[in-house]
């Protein structure tokens, strides 16, 4: 049931939340050109680019390079002075993924540097040649007819220019000539195989990470009871930054979904890095359902006078300013019910945050009354703190106070209810303030950092989110 200060309270507290409310989407994960490359580097070293490299058919590839007419003649008697080529050794230095002119796309770029061996039956020397090539692709968003975008990575080919290949040795100028000429057979042949080889295995290593991020953003975060999943909306590239858009779904302990979060416009305002690797903004809203699911509203009924004598005592002398009659009444059952009317309304600033609620108080004189003496209603309100406890987001809330106190019905007559103030915060520190803080204790999981590789996490908030970074080391 609604009552008319609760709509009052409702009204002030959304004024105030739409002030400079923003096109931010539910959640998003922002990663880093450095986070790509690291991941897209593990998933190559994963699938072994290196063997892939060792395993390149060079003599075949020189073979169907130069086939047919008289240099195919050629190159076969050349080719027949060679018992075997393969590269002996092979690696990628450094990857590389920068921001390309349009910030909407990013170039990979992957050094490769081989040495490959070959001998010939005429000189026991095993020649070694030194073999230094580019491999580059661009990551883009592609959209489907669906309208369903994603990231892909596409026009994997060498770099213009980066092909090398050289002696490492100094060889006789007999050897020297059949070498020249297994270089200028490699030149044009190794550029095609490193593509035909390499990028399928380079796409490959991309779809892994992409995968394993979309899968990241799909593990459940358990909340009390209930459970958020995160869904993809959208992949984003700006200013050389990925963005993933993800909405949001809150199930209830029976698995069905209480709240959704898909809201995404046209126009986003996405998040900066600000020199951090990575980061997750979860908007208020999102954030808001979240403590209402780990506090999840429940009447608390306690026996006053056994729990909290002190407290029942301070009750009794506060109600005999205003009815004598009534606080006599009080019997060593009387029982006090505290409800949360709403959900928690959640106002954040830079640094700070503040959560406001609606309440039912409720004072029955003994467990014998089905009527109580009075119904209070109580805007209250608690500063929010923030800690993180490894990869986990633990919020509580610091004191809590009365702010307005309505009086909703009464079997005592009329009264002030301000007369009430310093009872009614007593009974909401001790009562609900604990259980508020020991259900919150569970905290946030974002676990999602640490398979990403950190080991700790630091918050920030703002007008509007809450900010997950890794923490400086």
């Amino acid at each position: 049931m609604a009552y008319p200060w609760t709509f009052t309270f409702l009204c002030g507290l959304l004024a105030a939340n739409l002030v400079g409310a923003t096109l931010t989407p539910p959640v998003v994960l922002s990663l880093s050109t450095e986070v790509i490359k690291q991941m897209l580097a593990q998933k190559l070293k994963n699938r072994d680019v290196t063997n892939t490299l060792q395993q390149l058919p060079l003599l075949t590839a020189m073979e169907e390079e130069s086939s047919g007419g008289i240099s195919g003649s050629l190159v076969k008697s050349i080719l027949q002075h060679i018992l075997w080529l393969k590269v002996t050794s092979a690696s990628i230095h450094q990857l590389q993924v920068q921001p390309l002119a349009d910030s909407r796309q990013l170039m990979v770029k992957a050094p490769l540097d081989m040495v490959a061996g070959f001998n010939t039956p005429l000189f026991k020397t095993i020649v070694e040649l030194h073999m230094e090539v580019e491999v580059q692709a661009i990551i883009h968003v592609e959209t489907s007819e669906k309208d369903h975008a994603r990231l892909v990575l596409s026009d994997c080919s060498n770099t213009g220019g980066s092909l090398r290949i050289t002696l490492l040795h100094k060889l006789s100028f007999l050897l020297q000539c059949l070498a020249d000429k297994v270089i200028s057979l490699l030149m044009p042949a190794l550029p095609k195989l490193v593509k035909s080889e390499l990028c399928p295995v380079l796409k490959a290593g991309f779809e892994d990470m992409r995968g394993e991020l979309l899968n990241l953003t799909k593990v459940p975060m358990p909340l009390n009871s209930e459970h958020l999943k995160l869904d993809f909306i959208s992949p984003v590239i700006d200013h050389g930054v990925v963005h993933l858009i993800l909405g949001a779904r809150l199930f209830n302990s029976e698995g069905k979904v209480t709240k959704l979060f898909n809201d995404v416009g046209d126009s986003l305002n996405l998040p900066t890095l600000n020199q951090t690797p990575l980061r997750l903004t979860v908007r208020k809203d999102v954030l808001v359902a979240i403590i209402a699911a780990l506090l999840h509203s429940g009447k608390l009924t306690v026996l006053l006078d056994s729990v909290l004598p002190e407290v029942a005592r301070q009750l009794k002398s506060s109600i005999k300013v205003i009815d004598e009659t009534a606080a006599e009444q009080l019997g060593p059952t009387q029982i006090v019910k505290i409800l949360s009317q709403t959900t928690p309304m959640l106002i954040l600033d830079q640094g700070n945050a503040k959560v406001f609620q609606l309440i039912v108080l409720e004072i029955f004189a003994t467990d014998k009354d089905s009527r109580p003496l009075f119904t209070l209603g109580i805007e209250a309100s608690s500063d929010v703190q923030f800690h993180v406890e490894d990869c986990l987001l633990v919020l509580s809330f610091n004191e809590i106070r009365a702010d307005r106190i309505h009086l909703m019905n009464s079997d005592i007559g009329l009264f002030n209810p301000k007369l009430l103030n310093n009872i009614t915060t007593e009974i909401l520190t001790s009562i609900l303030l604990p259980n508020e803080n020991g259900k919150l204790r569970s905290g946030i999981p974002v676990s999602m950092m640490k398979d990403l590789g950190f080991k700790s996490v630091s918050l920030s908030l703002t007008k509007d989110t809450l900010v997950v970074t890794p923490a400086s080391s």
